[in-house]
């Protein structure tokens, strides 16, 4: 890899200098090329699929196996493009994120020959954990040794010293002690005590991790996940969370990238206030190509258990990725929880704290964070997004699959990338035993299936999980022949009164349209004719055409996809 002007630029920012651990390093990549003028950032035939590598198992072959051929069999290649396998590598503890080595796939899941041959039918996307390390990783072993040249891997901080400024996404200490050769250690762990912060001053470890970021692409990785980008740097005296340093970060990654494996895309995971993840799209062509729409899981769900669209109706309006080489990463559930910091300054704490009981309602959880003055607050509903919805449908599993498959069909038709979790494609509940067995809230939605008894439960007749899978599909199945979800697909929120309904217009360049109208009430209603072009008639998913007349009835919880068709 040469060292351009601008990656000088970027690693003197950081370091302040030219480390030649890190120059020399970088130099010694090798370059791919590919052809630019074929190559397509992405379309409306992108949809990810959020899965651990051993999501379902299966006899007599890896789960990473037994989960390709699940996917095959149900024809799910045809409607989902890309797989986004959480850490796969070996692990100490929460489920893949305090990685013991970086380059080697957990052998309970798999080989690098499975993620290859899962790579022939779909695109990938892995995840750096690149905040963190397992405490038992070698690099951590050497370190507590007394292994000289690992010294400076990890940050020993002086307990004594004022860190109350130092932004916290746990209710747990932030330092942790451990015996060292030369004694007692006080290490900063961010989010564990198992998972050890990297020192990325250390111009060598800023090398390593990029030399694991390039060889995920060289693995086969189309996109790669920058889990917990926003703690990476740290500063005596600042509250260490979004640091410049950290954004220089993103930035000479993305370049490195850009230069050695053309084509990956940067994906930074930043669970925070809107303004505050909304900044990783740096200057629209220098840092991240997507962040994550962290906003809009509990921003749904404030809608749906409110009877209100005002807030989300207002927020959706105000939206918008800064270039054509950005965009947003649409999701409503994932692996973690459903974040409220991304609520703050734009819904009050007291419909924060209604969806915290509506949620321990459901049997869910309620995790939080520690506050600088010591207090803590709600940080993450811990629940499948199918049963966080629940009382808002109130009977039977035609009603709550509707309403859930509402919130879905919102998330698939707005701008940007749509990744479905695995759960909610399935329908999974709540995983209540799992959290009691291990008392980790977030087991509740990590569940893990046999494809037996998964099978079994999506064929049962008129079952909750069936009507959830087989409605999706059907969605997925839509929305890859709409040329007016691509990503790049204007957006004009409708201006609908907020007592439940919702719709926006999407159009392309070249004059595609498509207007998504929704009834997130449980009683049927009426969207006023004249708020959409009469020539929009056809509604994709109720397969009907649409006479606008007195106006455009809505069943409760009816999504309609209304193109020219």
């Amino acid at each position: 890899m040469e060292i351009d002007s601008k990656t000088a630029e970027l690693i003197q920012q950081i370091y302040g200098n030219l480390p030649d651990v890190l120059i020399q390093g970088l130099e010694k990549l090798p370059t791919e090329r590919i052809s630019e003028s074929n190559h397509q950032l992405w379309s409306e035939r992108d949809i990810v699929l959020i899965t651990y590598a051993d999501q379902v198992r299966d006899s007599g072959v890896t789960a990473l196996q037994a989960q390709r051929q699940f996917l095959l069999d149900h024809g799910l290649e045809q409607l989902i493009r890309c797989v986004h396998l959480l850490p796969f590598c070996p692990f100490t503890s929460d489920d893949g994120f305090s990685v013991t080595d970086y380059l080697a796939v957990d052998p309970d899941a798999g080989t690098w020959q499975d993620i290859a041959e899962l790579g022939r039918d779909f695109d990938l996307m892995f995840d750096l954990v690149l905040n963190h390390a397992s405490q038992k990783h070698a690099w951590f072993q050497a370190y507590l040794r007394g292994d000289a040249d690992y010294e400076e891997f990890f940050i020993d901080q002086d307990p004594n010293v004022d860190l109350s400024k130092v932004v916290r996404p746990r209710s747990l200490p932030l330092l942790t002690r451990f015996e060292s050769s030369s004694g007692t250690r006080n290490i900063w762990t961010t989010f564990s005590a198992d998972q050890v912060d990297l020192n990325y001053a250390n111009p060598r470890v800023m090398y390593l991790m990029l030399e694991t970021l390039v060889e995920y692409a060289r693995r086969g990785a189309r996109i790669i996940r920058l889990d917990a980008i926003a703690f990476l740097w740290k500063k005596i005296g600042t509250d260490c969370i979004h640091l410049p340093e950290t954004h220089a970060a993103v930035k000479l990654m993305r370049r490195v990238l850009d230069q050695v494996v053309p084509g990956t895309l940067v994906l930074t995971e930043t669970n925070v206030p809107h303004r505050e993840n909304v900044s990783y799209f740096g200057a629209g062509d220098d840092e991240a190509h997507m962040v994550y729409q962290f906003s809009l899981p509990p921003l749904l769900l404030d809608a749906i258990h409110n009877t209100d669209t005002t807030v989300l109706r207002d927020w959706l309006s105000t939206i918008q990725p800064p270039s054509e080489f950005t965009t947003f990463f649409n999701f409503t559930a994932s692996h973690d929880g459903i974040g409220v910091r991304p609520l703050e300054g734009i819904v009050t704490q007291q419909r924060v704290e209604k969806l915290a009981e509506i949620v321990r309602s459901h049997g869910g959880r309620v995790s939080t964070r520690r506050q600088a003055d010591g207090t803590d607050s709600p940080y993450e509903l811990n629940i499948t997004y199918l049963e966080a919805v629940a009382d808002a449908s109130k009977v039977g599993p035609q009603e709550h699959s509707r309403c859930f498959l509402a919130t879905q069909a919102i998330m698939l038709a707005l701008p940007g990338v749509p990744a479905v979790y695995f759960h909610s494609l399935v329908g999974s509940p709540n995983d209540l035993e799992a959290v009691l067995e291990t008392g980790q809230n977030r087991r509740i939605n990590r569940h893990k299936y046999d494809r037996q008894s998964l099978e079994a439960v999506i064929a049962q007749p008129h079952g909750l999980q069936r009507r959830v899978f087989e409605g999706y599909k059907r969605l997925l199945s839509v929305r890859i022949a709409q040329p007016a979800f691509h990503p790049q697909a204007k957006m004009e929120v409708l201006p609908l009164d907020g007592d439940g309904l919702l719709g926006f217009l999407r159009t392309t360049g070249s004059g595609e349209r498509l207007a998504v109208i929704a009834n997130l009430t449980h009683n049927p209603r009426v969207i006023p004719s004249g708020l959409i072009d009469e020539a929009l008639a056809y509604d994709e998913l109720a397969l009907e055409r649409v006479w606008q007349g007195d106006g455009i009835p809505m069943r409760p919880f009816q999504v309609r996809w209304m193109t020219a068709n």
